[in-house]
């Protein structure tokens, strides 16, 4: 057993858990934070994309312990109080979700990919950078055009296609 302390959605937890506990397990169980999702146990599905010291990262392929003395924001963490982050916004606005199964982590991969290309994302750059999130329900387009919505409300611009 090891104890790891971290931050996660703003509040410090601190917690004993077995030393090959999966940060995926240890927030969905131990924390109680069922947003994240478990899709595959592989690695390939992005269900579980969560978001450690501001970076988007699959919570199945690290141990809670490596996440020790770290900051965690999973989709709970990412609205404020009951206004919506702009890419859950855009997600409802533009019809980004079916299942929904693979909402949160497509959001916490889109908010990355929107903070990572600041100002400089378009079509096919979402589309490339959400290779590692799969969705069997909705075809990306309106996944792709939430991302783009929400990085346009957030940067102001977005550049186009090229032709």
């Amino acid at each position: 057993m090891v104890t790891v302390t971290m931050t996660v959605n703003g509040r410090q937890v601190s917690k004993e858990v077995e030393d090959r506990r999966l940060l995926v397990d240890f927030l969905r169980e131990d924390l109680e934070l069922t947003g994240t999702h478990v899709g595959c146990d592989t690695s390939q599905c992005g269900a579980c994309v969560v978001h450690l010291d501001g970076k988007a990262i699959k919570s199945c392929t690290i141990l809670a312990a490596q996440a020790d003395g770290t900051s965690i924001t999973t989709i709970e963490g990412l609205a404020n109080g009951a206004e919506l982050h702009p890419l859950q916004a855009a997600f409802k606005e533009h019809h980004g979700l079916q299942c929904g199964y693979c909402t949160p982590g497509m959001i916490m991969s889109g908010v990355d990919i929107i903070r990572r290309h600041e100002g400089q994302l378009d079509e096919d750059t979402v589309r490339h950078e959400l290779e590692g999130n799969i969705c069997r329900c909705t075809g990306y387009h309106n996944i792709v055009k939430a991302i783009l919505a929400a990085a346009q409300e957030m940067h102001g611009e977005v550049r186009q296609a090229a032709e």
